[in-house]
């Protein structure tokens, strides 16, 4: 495939005001639903009771919404299949008060009729706790974008690192915007998805930032352009294998992982499709917006190579005893 020609250089910043227009309405999209539809919060962080049940056949989910319903505080409950057909959740969110110190028992005398079962879980998370979880959840994701922004500017200079935190934002805005676009429920499974995401998209950002400090060394032109399509066209074939064989195991978790996992699953196929777009076509051209300078770089460069090998040559004269 032409695509994986080693010597082929792609023209990615000539497209980039293509992508970018496109990321401005999926990134604006985004923060509009956001206010005004909002995040839909499951159990974990609104409170709510779970309740897990098996049955010998297959779960006869139509009788037992109506049953449900004739209970007021389990009448608006999401019954749900959990990895088979023999086998349902039952999620509420607010107070279980009303339904006594065992959810369970009251639901299990609801659904008596329905066939054989047996109650395999019940989970019940408080207001007080739920808030507290919603707020350390929150709380990861701005720890991560930090430990980022001093990772890379650490590891690079601060230009790369703004760059990614820019393109790390647009990846976590726009896929809370499907989140919210596709009312999946935001629970722990939903925060471990978007931190997820984070980590891929921040590694394919670092493979490009790696190849584009190389090709300032090594390449002879000064157009940050140019070094850009090189080094975007040199890490390409990388980056498209990566995001298809991970896709490739994230749409088997979404059509054979049951509804459980079908919330964790579309964040991440809206994940991977929009943290190998960002990477490529916002974080890399996002250098250029920050003046990024490569005869300045190098200039730093071989001071630095400089400054190093005068602290060898004085170790080893000190060591030598000539020091």
């Amino acid at each position: 495939m032409q695509i994986f020609d080693k010597g082929t250089i792609y023209d990615f910043m000539g497209k980039r005001w293509i992508f970018f227009a496109m990321s401005f309405v999926l990134f604006f999209g985004s923060i509009v639903l956001l206010a005004t539809k909002g995040l839909n919060y499951g159990i974990d962080f609104s409170g709510g009771t779970l309740i897990q049940v098996k049955y010998e056949g297959n779960a006869p989910l139509e009788l037992i919404r109506a049953k449900l319903a004739t209970n007021e505080t389990l009448k608006n409950a999401n019954v749900t299949e959990f990895g088979s057909a023999e086998e349902i959740t039952i999620r509420y969110a607010g107070s279980s008060d009303s339904l006594g110190s065992n959810p369970g028992e009251v639901v299990s005398n609801l659904l008596a009729d329905t066939g054989k079962f047996e109650i395999r879980r019940v989970d019940v998370v408080g207001p007080k706790v739920g808030s507290e979880l919603r707020e350390k959840g929150i709380m990861a994701v701005a720890v991560s974008l930090v430990l980022i922004l001093l990772y890379i500017g650490v590891r690079f200079e601060w230009r790369f690192a703004l760059a990614a935190i820019f393109s790390e934002i647009h990846d976590v805005v726009i896929t809370l915007g499907a989140i919210s676009l596709l009312s999946i429920d935001v629970n722990l499974d939903t925060l471990a998805a978007v931190l997820t995401v984070l980590g891929y998209s921040l590694n394919d950002t670092i493979i490009i930032f790696d190849r584009i400090r190389e090709s300032v060394t090594e390449s002879k032109t000064i157009k940050l352009t140019q070094l850009i399509n090189e080094s975007v066209s040199m890490t390409l074939p990388r980056t498209i294998m990566t995001s298809i064989t991970t896709m490739l195991a994230v749409l088997v978790l979404f059509f054979y992982g049951g509804d459980m996992i079908h919330g964790f699953s579309i964040i991440m196929i809206v994940g991977i499709i929009i943290g190998t777009i960002s990477s490529v076509f916002i974080a890399a051209p996002m250098l250029v917006w920050f003046k990024f300078n490569v005869t300045n770089y190098r200039a730093h460069l071989a001071d630095k190579e400089r400054n190093k090998k005068e602290k060898e040559k004085i170790r080893a004269m000190y060591e030598k005893g000539t020091v």
